[in-house]
């Protein structure tokens, strides 16, 4: 458990104005060079108490990921709303590793149960186990969501992300790849389902999610940051992968997803869901892959769980 005081924020934290400073700090240490040799993560937690979900907010969001609309929050609807709390962790001018270019490697999301559209939330971010990558250096971002002053975790939310080229001093690279086992095997299965993307998927998400990351807007703004393409937002992805699992879930679940490949915009994907029950016949695990259908490259695998 998390022991650290937390900062509160009066407010949630604007992820378009992150992104500026994050942008303005990039660009003054491409001139001037790392300010300090900072390898530890910050001491604080970041919370915003209060929060709220919008209405026409929540019905867009269910509309473009395929959820069923509902007044309980989709899961992925509450890392939209957590997203900013952890950002604001990572902006901070002690966070070690550079905010822009930042890729989404996993995530984790513990949902204990249904969160009612007009619950008051008190959201708590914070940074934890920096560690070497292969590539870079990855950081967990955890996230937890409790309503008003309960001590009740209702959701919990793990991300890993890595910031690629980036080695910090005094943190070794493992010996072996992490995350995802080798998909160089990966034979294709029949699919469940076969997504047709658009070149305006990302902006459509970032209108619903607030997640104005370049990189997922346009070609031009992609290829500013080093891209070929505009890409996907992992958790858009992720969501409808969770829509597509459906109603057969439990109220209670934990939800795993590992990203191996992006999605560049337009683009196919190919989903593949197979679900398994219990001895008593209720629902116990789905398990989810998605590939591209040309190339059968896998972009993205995961799995929903019951938890007990």
């Amino acid at each position: 458990m998390n022991q650290q005081q937390p900062v509160v924020l009066g407010e949630l934290p604007s992820l378009s104005k992150l992104y500026v400073n994050a942008a303005a700090t990039a660009a003054r240490r491409r001139v001037l060079g790392p300010s300090t040799g900072q390898k530890r993560l910050p001491d604080a937690s970041h919370e915003v108490r209060g929060v709220r979900a919008d209405v026409h907010n929540l019905t867009a969001y269910q509309h473009l990921v395929g959820e069923t609309a509902s007044d309980t929050l989709p899961a992925g609807y509450v890392h939209a709303l957590a997203f900013p709390v952890s950002m604001s962790v990572m902006n901070r001018d002690d966070f070690p590793l550079p905010l822009l270019g930042m890729i989404h490697l996993k995530n984790r999301i513990e949902q204990a149960t249904p969160i009612q559209f007009a619950q008051d939330l008190d959201i708590r971010s914070w940074a934890e186990n920096l560690s070497g990558h292969r590539a870079g250096t990855q950081v967990d971002m955890v996230s937890e969501v409790r309503a008003g002053s309960s001590e009740e975790i209702l959701w919990r939310g793990v991300s890993t992300y890595l910031a690629k080229g980036v080695f910090l001093p005094g943190i070794d690279k493992p010996g072996s790849p992490n995350g995802s086992p080798d998909a160089k095997g990966f034979v294709p299965p029949h699919p469940t389902a076969l997504w047709q993307l658009s070149l305006d998927t990302g902006r459509n998400y970032a209108a619903v999610s607030g997640d104005f990351n370049p990189i997922h807007l346009s070609i031009l703004s992609a290829k500013a940051l080093g891209l070929r393409g505009s890409i996907a937002h992992g958790m858009y992805l992720a969501s409808r992968a969770l829509a597509d699992v459906g109603a057969v879930k439990a109220d209670s679940f934990a939800w795993d997803v590992t990203f191996e490949a992006p999605v560049f915009l337009p683009a196919r994907v190919a989903l593949d869901i197979s679900t398994s029950q219990s001895k008593a016949g209720t629902w116990e695990r789905s398990e989810y892959v998605a590939w591209n259908p040309r190339s059968g490259r896998r972009h993205f695998t995961g799995s929903v769980t019951a938890l007990n």
